[in-house]
């Protein structure tokens, strides 16, 4: 696999998108997607980013994607890198591109000197459970993700 891995950049927002479509149509979650590509523009490239993404691009086509953002661990006392999507189009799956993605990943989160680089996983998901054990991740057994959303979000908010 040839494909170069490099720093999003806005020109490449379209197919980001484009790709975030397709891994939440693979997640079967299409019913939960409601992320606009000028939304993503602001939260990669806007006055205060949120996120930052790496692209693998194959023949000027980007085939791939990791879309991350820092957070910091109390416990740990450090930052860490979260990963939020890691997506490769299927076509290109088991090329080793994932495998580069995520290395290119945890030599960032050392740069950092991040104390830990984190991400979720679908529990049905087991071809992306068993890549990840094999990098060497540990899938924790005994934490949930625990989320507020929509109503529910802003009725928590209007308690205050």
């Amino acid at each position: 696999m040839s494909a170069a891995i490099r720093n999003a950049t806005p020109q490449d927002v379209s197919a980001i998108f484009g790709l975030m479509l397709e891994l939440a149509e693979f997640e079967k979650l299409m019913h939960l997607f409601v992320a606009t590509e000028p939304g993503l523009h602001d939260a990669l490239f806007g006055a205060k980013p949120a996120a930052e993404a790496l692209v693998a691009e194959e023949d000027g086509v980007i085939v791939g994607y990791a879309l991350f953002f820092q957070n910091y661990s109390t416990f740990v006392g450090k930052r860490g890198l979260y990963l939020e999507d890691l997506y490769v189009k299927p076509s290109i799956r088991g090329s080793g591109l994932g495998t580069r993605m995520l290395r290119a990943l945890a030599a960032l989160a050392v740069e950092r000197q991040c104390g830990r680089f984190e991400w979720t996983v679908l529990d049905w998901n087991q071809n992306a459970i068993g890549f990840y054990e094999k990098m060497g991740a540990t899938v924790l057994p005994d934490w949930r993700i625990v989320r507020i959303t929509g109503d529910k979000l802003a009725k928590l908010a209007a308690t205050t």
